[in-house]
Formats: C-alpha cells, sequence, structure tokens
C-alpha cells in the first residue's frame, strides 16, 4: 500500500494564486489611476477663474475711474450752473433798480413839465424889470435834469426857516429837498444851514455832512422838527455858505429854498455875491447857486405878496450870474 503525498502549501499552485491575486490588485491600481488626469486638469480650470477675476477687476476699477471723473465732471457743472443762477439773479435785482430809476425819471419829468406849466403862467404877470431880469434865462443852458445842473459833488441848501415858510409851505419844501436829492444819488458831502446861516446839526458846523442814507433819512426827520430864527432874508445864509465851503478844488452847488426877501437893496446882494464867487477866466464861477421859490397865499396881505416878488426877483438874478437856475412854484 502506497502513502499519500503530503501537500505542500507551497506549491507552484499556491504561487500561481498568490501571482494572480497580486496581478488583479496592480491591475486595480492601473485602472484606477486612469482617473488622474480630471484631478489634473483641475489647476487649469482655477488659472482660468483667476484670469476671469482678473479682468473683472480691472474693468471695475475702470468703470470706477470714469464714475470719479463723471462725479467730478458733473459737480463742476452744478457749481456752474450755481455761478449762473448767482449771476441771473443779481441781473434781475439790476433790471428791477434800473426800472424802478426809469418810473423816477419818468414821474420827475412829469413834475417837471407841471412846474414848467406853472412857471410860464406866472411869467404873465410880472412886472418889467422881472421880464427884463427873466429874458437873460433864454440863454442860459437848458440840456439839464429838470433844468438844473446836476454835476455837483457837494450840495448846501439854504433853507427860509420864517413864518410864512414854515405854516404854508414847510411840508412842500420837505419834498422839494427830497426830489432834489434823489437827482443826486451820491454826493461827497452835504450840509442844511438855515437863511440866518445856522446849522441843522450844529456838530457839522463848518464840515460837510458825509452822504449816507441813513444820514438823508436823519436830514428829513430833523427837518420837520426844525426851529430856529429867520429875517426872511437868504442873503446871511448865501454869505456864510460861500465864506465857509469855497473850495477851487470842489464843484459845489447852493440850493436856497425861500418865499420872501426883506434885504434893503437887491443890486448890493448881487455885488456882494459877486464878489464872493467871482468869475474865472472863462466866466465861470466855482460855485453853483440855485433857487427855488415857494408861493406866498393868495390872501396874504400886500407886503408879503410884495416881498415874494422881491425873493423871485433877486433869486433870479443870482442863479442866472451864478450858473445855477431859478424855479418858481405856483
Amino acid at each position: 500500500m502506497k502513502k499519500r503525498r503530503e501537500i505542500d502549501v507551497f506549491s507552484l499552485s499556491f504561487l500561481d494564486i498568490i501571482t494572480c491575486g497580486f496581478g488583479a490588485i496592480i491591475l486595480l491600481l492601473v485602472i484606477t489611476k486612469t482617473g488622474i488626469p480630471s484631478t489634473i486638469i483641475e489647476p487649469v480650470s482655477q488659472s482660468s477663474n483667476d484670469k476671469l477675476i482678473r479682468d473683472l477687476q480691472k474693468n471695475l476699477f475702470e468703470i470706477r475711474g470714469e464714475t470719479t471723473v463723471l462725479n467730478r465732471e458733473l459737480n463742476d457743472k452744478q457749481e456752474q450752473i450755481s455761478i449762473w443762477k448767482d449771476r441771473i439773479a443779481r441781473l434781475q435785482q439790476d433790471k428791477n433798480k434800473t426800472e424802478k430809476k426809469l418810473v423816477s425819471l419818468e414821474d420827475n419829468s412829469s413834475v417837471q413839465s407841471t412846474i414848467t406849466g406853472q412857471f410860464e403862467s406866472a411869467k404873465q404877470s410880472l412886472t418889467k424889470e422881472m421880464q427884463r431880469l427873466l429874458s437873460k434865462l433864454k440863454n442860459a443852458d437848458t440840456s439839464l435834469v429838470g433844468g438844473i445842473p446836476v454835476d455837483s459833488e457837494y450840495i448846501i441848501f439854504i433853507i427860509d426857516t420864517s413864518g410864512s415858510m414854515v405854516n404854508a409851505n414847510w411840508e412842500k419844501m420837505i419834498k422839494q429837498l427830497t426830489t432834489t436829492l434823489d437827482v443826486y444819488p451820491n454826493v461827497q458831502g452835504i450840509q442844511i444851514m438855515s437863511d440866518m446861516g445856522s446849522y441843522l446839526f450844529s456838530q457839522y458846523r463848518g464840515k460837510w455832512i458825509p452822504d449816507t442814507p441813513g444820514r438823508r433819512r436823519a436830514i428829513i426827520s430833523n427837518l420837520r422838527i426844525w426851529n430856529t430864527f429867520s429875517n426872511s432874508s437868504p442873503v446871511e445864509g448865501i454869505t456864510r455858505a460861500i465864506s465857509s465851503f469855497r473850495d477851487p478844488n470842489k464843484k459845489i452847488s447852493i440850493y436856497v429854498f425861500g418865499d420872501e426877501f426883506t434885504g434893503s437893496s437887491i443890486t448890493d446882494v448881487i455885488k456882494t455875491v459877486d464878489r464872493l464867487n467871482p468869475e474865472d477866466s472863462k466866466g465861470n464861477r466855482k460855485i453853483r447857486i440855485h433857487s427855488v421859490g415857494f408861493p406866498i397865499p393868495a390872501n396874504a396881505p400886500e407886503h408879503f405878496q410884495i416881498t415874494s416878488q422881491r425873493f423871485a426877483t433877486l433869486m433870479r438874478e443870482v442863479s442866472q450870474k451864478n450858473g445855477g437856475t431859478f424855479i418858481g412854484l405856483n
């Protein structure tokens, strides 16, 4: 009887099986590595995303830059619009002021036409002596504002403060003074004196009152309560004004507001004024003298009528000789 062979666990068959197993594992590993390229492509895709992001960021920065430029230009345009609006507002204000001045000039023209008509009717009752003096006015320069030269830089008002003026003509006088000041919108100095040479503002004795809107209002306000002595003659006021304020370097006008002349001699007054305000080599005088004659009530005593006519006679002659204008109110 034969003995069985003992089985060797490490026979060739076993090795074949082991080898096949390892081969299978290696094959699986090889097959599994075919998925590696998908992981290799991934970095390429990430690079594309980075490039896209960079491009988008670049576009964003460009858009932001353009937005900044556009905002700057918009601000510039808005500033220009604001400047133009301010300019339009100023032009509108200038237009309104010009229209007001035009209306004022038209009103003054209407008033002057009325005064001229009244003056013409008053000439019918003049004496021969007054008509002779008045005829000289025909040669006077009439290319003026309301018949009055307005080239002066300093103005003096000499006002009759007598009872006849205060009681009958004071409000008319204030209105006429205001109208006269309106013709001079801006001067270097103003002065207000009585026909006796007294000052409305004592602190400005011998000095010019500065021309400001506030001072003009103060002048009108103080005139309403002014009370000072008068002898119903403008002579003292005229002579004191010329003596105190005469200056060859200044253009000065004197306005005499009154209704009477009670002095003794018209000729003496004219000579005195000629001496104080002489003609130069061209026949001109440094100070112009204008005058406004206010009416005496028709029922006033006869001597008031006479002194009123003498005032008109005196002031026409003085105004004519001193480059000014006389206006007689009705």
